[in-house]
């Protein structure tokens, strides 16, 4: 993504860029970073939890897909962006508090323009915060061997997406009956910009709900894709 956006095609895609201006060399730097930092705690965790002989007892791990079915083996993947959702849209929240704000986030939010970089450029704090996830599957959900690598996969992929400063999703997308629930890299690229509102991951369930999705959302989002 990075390759494509921010170097070979550069000139090309910059009128379609959701912010006109390309980040600095240096934020480049402090957000590949801060990701390699983020990339050892996700490593980590998995391993810790289910090889360690004191702890994978306890865990929901498991590796026959029989055990629980293929039905359940791939509905488990819509159960895991629920909760990832809704347990990202309230920690996220937790650590736009005041308080906590510049021992959690801060870091993250130096990325007011965010790359592609930017997507695990955490804070070793939050990134304890982020990957914790891994932890509420293991012990509320069957987890299946297959079922971690893949699914973030998938969350890897969505996370830069929001994070590219471009947004691939069509005209109008985020009016229409699916798209209004769908998180876009234009509804991230605000939050970054502006620091308050649109704190969702994959979907806008509950900055909906808890009315924190910013007003000109839809507005911003028409603006961009008409410059593409």
């Amino acid at each position: 993504a990075f390759l494509i956006g921010y170097i070979l095609f550069r000139k090309y895609l910059q009128p379609k860029k959701i912010q006109q201006r390309y980040p600095e060399r240096k934020q480049y730097v402090r957000e590949i970073g801060y990701s390699f930092i983020t990339m050892l705690f996700f490593a980590f965790l998995p391993l810790f939890l289910v090889k360690n002989p004191a702890i994978e007892p306890y865990t929901t791990y498991y590796t026959d897909i029989d055990t629980y079915g293929w039905f359940y083996f791939f509905f488990a993947f819509v159960l895991m962006a629920i909760i990832h959702d809704t347990y990202f849209y309230w920690t996220h929240r937790f650590m736009h508090h005041p308080k906590v704000f510049r021992y959690f986030h801060l870091v993250h939010h130096q990325s007011t323009n965010p790359s592609p970089w930017a997507a695990y450029a955490f804070h070793p704090l939050e990134a304890i915060v982020e990957v914790s996830i891994i932890a509420v599957f293991l012990f509320t959900i069957p987890i299946h061997s297959l079922h971690l690598p893949i699914f973030f996969l998938f969350s890897i992929i969505y996370n830069v997406y929001g994070h590219t400063g471009y947004e691939l999703y069509p005209r109008g997308f985020s009016k229409t009956w699916f798209g209004k629930w769908i998180n876009t890299s234009v509804n991230h690229n605000q939050h970054h910009q502006h620091f308050k509102g649109n704190y969702g991951l994959y979907f806008l369930f509950w900055d909906r709900i808890m009315g924190t999705i910013r007003p000109d959302y839809d507005a911003r989002f028409e603006e961009v894709k008409t410059r593409q």
